[in-house]
């Protein structure tokens, strides 16, 4: 049994939103949350750098007001990324910021420090860290973080190359933390399924970008709508760093998504620069679960068809176990 800190107990629908650079704003955390699942924004998607702690206080009010006017089903926690690499200038800044607000749960990404985790543990927050295979889950822990996000195949964004399966099981053997688990999770079968390799939460991006709240274009959020894992295409062209992405929008930039170079590690991206901004505002990450995205929606029936989708696939599996002959 996984221990799990107070803040991350008793979800009604054990899923965490993941934080999608340029599309997660106040807007579309506050309805995740108010639909019963963790929130989430990275840090950097406050510009310039003072509106973090405007947006942070958006997201304090919007959820204080659901609370009072829906005692009876409480919001759910939200959660902060911030992006650990030593590309991203403003850390300092946004760390003040998070703690100065209490925010409850960091999402730590591109590295482990310990300063980071010893903050966020100085006013009781928990520590989420983005890891792709054991090695990485290892050093995460060891520097403190308090629960891991597994990131496999198939994920959006930075993804890495590891089976659900495998990255599970070798982080399970000995880590009895909090996991939440991404890569192509986009129904509710798949949360459940998620927890029967080990995770104790589904970790969601690419289906929640095809929402009305998305800050997203909407030629973005339409091919969301007619993707399939057929229409991704995994590269380190466009940060230094292998993900996933839409091949319509790297045909739209003029390149050929099927003879992409490789990168120069060397000039990786992940502070917000113009090359990053060009990754993922033109260049569309996605991952290869889209084919269970139908069409766009709120936030609140997105979060109701997975709510269904996971009572049902409970129930298929509660039928009596085969004996043998």
């Amino acid at each position: 049994m996984s221990k799990l800190p107070p803040v991350l107990r008793n979800l009604p629908l054990p899923v965490i939103a993941s934080p999608m650079f340029i599309i997660s704003t106040p807007k579309l955390v506050i309805e995740q949350c108010k639909a019963g699942i963790v929130g989430s924004m990275p840090a950097l998607n406050a510009r310039p750098a003072s509106q973090l702690d405007e947006w942070l206080h958006e997201i304090e009010e919007g959820l204080a007001a659901h609370n009072r006017a829906h005692p009876d089903r409480p919001a759910a926690p939200y959660a902060i990324n911030q992006i650990v690499h030593k590309s991203n200038d403003r850390l300092e800044h946004d760390m003040e910021a998070v703690v100065r607000r209490k925010v409850p749960i960091i999402i730590t990404s591109l590295g482990a420090r310990p300063d980071v985790n010893d903050a966020i543990h100085s006013y009781g927050g928990v520590v989420l860290h983005d890891v792709i295979n054991n090695s990485f889950a290892h050093k995460a822990v060891e520097k403190g973080a308090d629960g891991l996000i597994a990131v496999a195949a198939g994920a959006g964004g930075h993804a890495g190359v590891k089976s659900p399966f495998a990255l599970v099981q070798e982080i399970r053997e000995w880590f009895d933390g909090p996991i939440a688990l991404s890569g192509a999770i986009a129904n509710g079968g798949a949360i459940l399924a998620a927890q029967a390799m080990g995770a104790d939460f589904a970790y969601i991006g690419s289906a929640f970008i095809a929402t009305v709240e998305a800050r997203a274009s909407d030629a973005y959020k339409q091919a969301i709508v007619e993707g399939t894992s057929d229409d991704i295409v995994y590269s380190s062209l466009f940060t230094g760093v292998h993900g996933n992405y839409l091949k319509s929008s790297i045909r739209a930039s003029g390149l050929d998504p099927d003879h992409l170079p490789e990168s120069d590690p060397s000039k990786m991206s992940f502070g917000g620069g113009e090359g990053s901004k060009k990754a993922w505002k033109d260049i569309w990450g996605s991952g290869q679960g889209i084919g269970a995205v139908k069409e766009v929606v709120h936030v609140a029936e997105l979060v109701t068809r997975l709510k269904r989708e996971y009572a049902e696939a409970r129930s298929r599996l509660s039928l009596p176990v085969p004996t043998p002959a």
